[in-house]
């Protein structure tokens, strides 16, 4: 059978899901393919490509959400949550590409859908890409910190000072089921009140203008870019 592009990221998702993206070698996959080495160059250059070549596949997976299924707090929820069940599907494969800066493009149906959304909601057209870039940073910290085994071990973590009010109970480990919908809950939460602090409960996104003043023009610090670690992963959802 001819080698096909299509044929070559299908391989390597496998070996990916089977071993992760670090034992991932061009050898090794031409070998799966029972084909030359040398021939799979003729499709992908490198492995930096075949990587991207991967995650496109995989992106093309995710369910697009249209704008009649329902309210945008439900959309921002059903994107979300179809996005965290496509990385329990393929954990090696997204630990790595949420480590890589251009992971999201515009072209991606997530940030399509998104982006859509937030439109729907009537947040303003100069807003929509730094509100989504701002959700996409929230949701893909919380999903790289379950992937890895962080969250688990925070929420476990000793509060420095005793709690007041009702004692929890000595077996309630982490739900992290739970937790992910606390996570979107907050942020809908937050971007419902931005939506109608102008009063007039409209939810026409007018009151994105608060105190807290416009969007900044530039950014007040660039962070350092961190790897993720794979060491440990959850079972499925």
């Amino acid at each position: 059978m001819p080698l096909t592009e299509t044929g070559i990221y299908a391989a390597a998702l496998r070996l990916i899901d089977a071993e992760g993206v670090d034992a991932l070698t061009m050898r090794k996959l031409a070998t799966a393919l029972d084909a030359n080495p040398m021939s799979l160059y003729h499709h992908v250059p490198n492995k930096g490509a075949l990587l991207r070549g991967v995650a496109r596949t995989v992106g093309a997976q995710f369910r697009t959400v249209t704008l009649e299924d329902a309210a945008w707090q439900e959309r921002i929820r059903l994107l979300a949550t179809d996005f965290r069940a496509l990385a329990y599907r393929h954990p090696n494969l997204m630990a790595y590409s949420f480590s890589q800066p251009d992971f999201i493009q515009p072209e991606d149906p997530f940030w399509a859908a998104l982006t859509a959304t937030l439109d729907a909601a009537g947040v303003p057209h100069s807003e929509i890409r730094p509100i989504a870039a701002l959700m996409c940073a929230v949701v893909i910290g919380v999903l790289t910190a379950e992937l890895n085994g962080a969250l688990d071990q925070w929420s476990n973590l000793e509060p420095t000072a005793p709690l007041t009010g009702e004692d929890t109970p000595a077996d309630a480990g982490p739900e992290e089921d739970r937790m992910f919908r606390l996570v979107l809950d907050t942020i809908i939460t937050g971007l419902d009140s931005r939506l109608t602090t102008d009063g007039d409960g409209q939810g026409a996104g007018r009151g994105l203008a608060t105190e807290a003043g416009p969007w900044p023009s530039e950014p007040t610090f660039v962070p350092r870019q961190q790897s993720v670690s794979n060491s440990r992963w959850p079972g499925p959802v």
